[in-house]
Formats: structure tokens, sequence, C-alpha cells
């Protein structure tokens, strides 16, 4: 056959039919290729999720045996404390296991009082419980970490108490009891589990410390020559001090692995502080050159070597304690004022709407709907975005409720002993814990694991009850709805409003830094600016990349201007610096504290001022103070100007 023979045989093959058909496998082979990548966390998982999500497992499977050989009469709720309690990391399980346990004695507590002081007068009582939850909401909303979340457990906790004990009101210290025994029940068994299955936990620890900080140092030491050079962009520096912020918040958990008498989380703090101060200060040198029109340096300028050795000085403290070793070094995150009231506003309105339904349909199951719009309200109080945080819990939710029907009519009447249950849960639970372990899922598996137990309601006794299932399932959907519901429809969360607040609060704090009384540290300014910073940047997904990038800019000048003041307000409180600098600085500050940045419009005459005061300087130490400030005033001057031509621009 010839060549031309072929290539005409071939056409033919591939006319309109054969086209299609290879169209088809085309499509059929990336369709297979997409849902491969899509359940990859369940076809392929790591030898590290595969332990988490068997260990996780057994160790509700286990609370709930333990509860049923207990005869406990809901011992549903100790596997989801395990759920609740269960972290990637030890530390993180010791901390909210912690803070769990505090948050239900003191919930217990407040649900026996309540009881106690409104028996009969049930809109008090709502009321005074909708009051202390949106209080817990709110005040939960200025803490960080699992601090807020032992606040928030401590309302739904008084919620759950309180409402399960309406119907019978003596029993309220009993039933107050009970819940707190599922509590520690299930954070007894994960302890116990995650102990025997991670043995080395301080030489972990350790290890996860020492990678962290060294990624963190590399990822600084990597982007200070773009930012001297004027090459560095803020989506770059942003991603920076997304690492450094995301090293920060891990730490406390790996020092609560590596033991509680040692100094490694306050030192593993300074240093990264030490390294945004480092990014800043390259940050406003490289303004500077560029303005000046100057080449930059090959090596680090001495400002940015002495950031530089402090780093390095507190990551090596951090993983190699000594003895008598006091130091302390502690930062504060920002917070809105009216992020909280909204967000306590929002949960008593909401557990007010839920007992006015219960209160118009005499539900049965209305005591249950609003201990689960309380449970949900304090699991999503804290969280950046609840909208869309809702939205992937409600979804998990109707998972869990598929798989718990399927479950309480097939499965369970099959089942004669506490010990089968424990073997028939484990497939559905352990999924679960894969599907924790992955960004893509862990929205879903929240909900999924922690109420799959909770919907099953297994017990010692008696046949099951298929309409109590039906109705414990659509109180706990029907919750998880009207929770987002009111997320959506009562002071609804906004990316652009949550950024006009920060960018008021930034200007607001930038004058109060001025004050003389105000003891704000670098590290401690840039840390809080950082962190909110890489908050707003990761719910920003959806809006404009102009306005994007145009915040980032907003953002970053703001910590180089704060970090500015803050050195001018402590050389005007220094006692070695002349008289009249320190009289002219507090004038400046005091223009700052009230104008803001406008009062740069009188920089020049300062820096002309304080180049006359260095030239008559005879003190070798103090000129060089004095030529530190005038650098400062010349950076500040060149932030100020990249504003105006970023404002031109947006």
């Amino acid at each position: 056959m010839s060549g031309t023979q072929q290539q005409a045989e071939q056409k033919h093959a591939a006319g309109p039919l054969g086209l299609l058909g290879w169209f088809a496998v085309f499509s059929a082979a990336r369709a297979q290729t997409s849902w491969r990548e899509k359940l990859k966390w369940l076809l392929e998982p790591s030898v590290g999720d595969l332990a988490f999500a068997l260990r996780s497992s057994l160790a509700a499977g286990l609370s709930l045996l333990i509860a049923m050989w207990m005869e406990l009469d809901s011992p549903q709720w100790a596997p989801l404390s395990v759920w609740v309690v269960a972290q990637s990391s030890r530390g993180e399980s010791l901390s909210k296991a912690r803070w769990r346990i505090i948050g239900t004695v003191v919930g217990c507590c407040v649900g026996v009082a309540l009881i106690a002081s409104f028996p009969q007068e049930t809109a008090l009582f709502f009321g005074a419980l909708a009051l202390w939850v949106g209080l817990c909401c709110g005040l939960a909303t200025f803490l960080e970490s699992y601090r807020a979340y032992g606040l928030v457990l401590t309302g739904f906790t008084s919620a759950i108490v309180a409402t399960g004990a309406i119907s019978e009101p003596d029993h309220v210290f009993d039933i107050a009891m009970a819940r707190g025994t599922y509590i520690i029940l299930g954070v007894v068994c994960e302890a116990a589990l995650a102990l025997l299955c991670t043995p080395s936990m301080r030489e972990q620890a350790l290890r996860n410390l020492t990678l962290r900080l060294e990624g963190a140092k590399n990822a600084v030491c990597q982007a200070v020559p773009d930012l001297l050079t004027g090459k560095g962009t803020p989506q770059k520096q942003a991603q920076v001090l997304t690492t450094l912020v995301s090293a920060n918040s891990r730490i406390e958990f790996d020092a609560l692995e590596i033991g509680a008498h040692t100094h490694a989380g306050d030192h593993a703090r300074a240093a990264l502080s030490y390294l945004m101060v480092m990014l800043a200060r390259a940050r406003g040198m490289g303004l500077l050159a560029q303005q000046q029109g100057q080449k930059s340096a090959q090596t680090y300028p001495a400002p940015l070597a002495a950031d530089y050795a402090e780093a390095i000085k507190h990551i090596t403290l951090s993983t190699h304690a000594q003895k008598g070793d006091r130091f302390r070094f502690k930062t504060s995150s920002r917070r809105h004022t009216r992020e909280a009231v909204e967000n306590g506003i929002r949960s008593a309105a909401g557990i007010l709407a839920a007992w006015l339904v219960w209160e118009v349909t005499a539900w049965p199951s209305g005591a249950a709907f609003i201990s689960f719009v309380a449970l949900v309200y304090g699991l999503l109080a804290t969280r950046e975005n609840p909208i869309l945080a809702s939205s992937a819990f409600f979804k998990g939710a109707v998972w869990c409720a598929v798989v718990a029907g399927l479950y309480a009519f097939l499965v369970m009447p099959l089942l004669t002993t506490p010990e089968m249950l424990l073997f028939a849960l484990m497939l559905p639970m352990t999924i679960g814990g894969l599907a924790a372990r992955h960004s893509n899922t862990a929205g879903y598996a929240f909900s999924f694991n922690m109420f799959l137990p909770v919907l099953l309601g297994p017990s010692n006794l008696g046949r099951y009850n298929e309409v109590a299932f039906y109705n414990g399932a659509l109180a706990f959907l029907f919750a998880v709805l009207f929770v987002g519901w009111t997320y959506r429809a009562v002071l609804p969360f906004h990316i652009d409003s949550h950024m006009r607040r920060t960018l008021k609060w930034r200007t607001m704090r930038l004058k109060a830094l001025a004050a003389p009384r105000n003891h704000a540290t670098m590290q401690q300014w840039l840390t809080e600016s950082a962190e909110s910073l890489v908050r707003i940047l990761r719910n920003a997904q959806n809006v404009p990349e102009q306005l994007r990038l145009a915040y980032m800019q907003e953002q970053l000048q703001g910590m180089s201007l704060g970090m500015g003041v803050i050195l001018l307000r402590d050389v005007a409180q220094d006692g070695t610096i002349p008289q009249g600098v320190r009289r002219g600085l507090r004038v400046f500050l005091r223009k700052w504290s009230t104008e803001g940045v406008q009062a740069l419009q009188w920089n020049i005459m300062m820096q002309h001022w304080l180049g006359r005061q260095i030239a008559l300087e005879q003190d070798k130490g103090i000129k060089t103070k004095l030529e530190t400030v005038q650098a400062c005033l010349q950076v500040m001057t060149a932030e100020t100007v990249q504003h105006d031509n970023l404002a031109r621009f947006v």
C-alpha cells in the first residue's frame, strides 16, 4: 500500500464518526483522571493520613463502647468529643482537649444556673440563654487559637445542658454530670491512643519546629535581595508573610509537645518576629535606594545583618534549651470590636429565632433543634468567613444524615452487641478521618465525623425508634441550614467591608503608635499587621485583582510606616539623645498622633533640621542614632510617594 493510500484511509477513518470516537475516548479518560484526582485522598491515602484516620476512628469507637458498657444514657456524645479533639498534631490535640474540658465544666455550671434561675419562665430562660451564647461567641472573637474554642464551647454546652433539662429540670445536675463525663471520656480515649501511636512526641516536635523555622528563614532570605533591589512584588511579600504567620500559628502546639519547662515557643515567636522586621526593613531600604537612585548593596546592610543575627540566635535557643532561661515573648492579634459585636448579635438572634420556631410549631424535637443551633453557632462562630464555612458544613451534614439513615435501617437492626457496632462504624469513620486530612474535603468531614454517632444515637435499650431518628436528623439538618441562613441574613460577612474596616483600624493604630504611653514594639506591630493581612487575603479570592493589589500595598506600607513611628517614639524617649532633638521629635509625633500620614508634610523640614543637628554632634554613637532617625524619615517619605502613585493608579 502506498503512502498516499495510507493517508487517504487514515483521513477516512478520522471522519465524523472517527473524530467523535476519539473525542469520546479522550473525554472518558479526562473524566476518569479528574475523578481519580478528586478521590486520591481515599484511593491512595498516605501513611500519615491512614494512621490518623484509624487512630481517631478507633478512639471514637472505643469511647462509644466504654460509654455503653458504663450504661450511660447518651453514649453518642463521647465519640463526638473524640472527633472534636482529634487533630493532625499531638500538640493541637493537647491544646484543644485542655480548653474543651475547661469550657465544658464552666458550661455545665452555667446550664445548671440557668435552669435554676428560670424554672417556670420560658421567655426569660431563652432570653438569658441567647444573651449568654451571644456573649460567648462575641468575646471569643478577641481570643486566639483554641482559647476561642473553649469560650464558644462554654456557650453551646450551657445550651445543650439547659435545653436537655427543660422537660425534667429536677435532673439538670445529673444531665450536666453526664455531659462532663462524655467529654472527659472522649478526651482520655483520644489522648491515650495518640500517646501510644506517637511515643517520640518531643523529638518529633523539635524536628517539626526546626523545619518550620528554617523554612521561614529561607523564605525571608530569598525575598530580601529582591526587596533591596526594588524587584520585590507585593504578592511575593504577602506570600512570605503568609509563611511566617502560618509558622507562628503552629508554635503553641509544638511548645506543648516539647514540654512546659522550656521557652522554645517564646524563642520561636521572637525569631519569626525578627524575620518580619528584616522583611519590612529590606522593603524600606529598597524604596529609599530606588528613590535616591542608588545601587543595592552586595551584602546585607548593618541593620539587616543585626536582625538576621537575632533571628538565628532565637532559632538556636528554641531547639537547644539553656538552664536559667527566663525569656518571654508575647504578641497579640488584631480583632475588630464591630466584628465581635456582630458575631454576638447574630448568635443571640439565632437562638431566639430558634426558640420562636419551637414555640410556634410545638415540634417534639424543638429542644434538640435549639441544642443543634447553639452547637453549630459555637463551631462556626470564630471562622474567618462563616458563610463559606456553613456551606461546607451543611454538605457534610447531608452526607452524615444519609449514612446514618442507611446504618439505622439496614445495619443496626442486625447488630446484637456493642462490639459489633464498633466494627460496623469503623468503615465510615475511617473514611471521614481520611477526608478530614485534606483541605478540599475537610469542611465536609468536620460535620460528618462529629455528628454521625449523634444521629445514630446508639443505646443499650430495646428497639430502634425510626420516628426518633427522622426527628433527630431533621432537627440537625434544619439547624445547620438555619444557622447558614442567619449568617447570610443577619449582619452578613462581606469581605470588602471587612477590608475597609481593617484599613480604618490601621489608620487609627498608626496614630496611636506615636503616643508616649504606647508600648507596642516593632515586632508586635508587624506581627498583628501581618496576621490581619493574611486573614484578609485568605478570603479575598473573589475580590478584583486590582483592588486586592491596592489593599496589599496599603497594608505593607502601613507596616513600614508603623515601624518608623515606633523607632521615632523610642528615640524621643532615649535619655542619651540631646534635649533639643527629643523635643523636636515629640512635636513631630504629636502632629502624627492627630494628623496621621498628613504629618509627613513636615518631613522635609525635619530632615534638614536633623541634618544640621548631625553636623553639630560630636559623639559618634549619638550621631549614628540621629542618622538612623534621618534615614527612617526618608523611608517614610518614600512610602508615601509610592502610596500617592498607587492611589493615582487605582
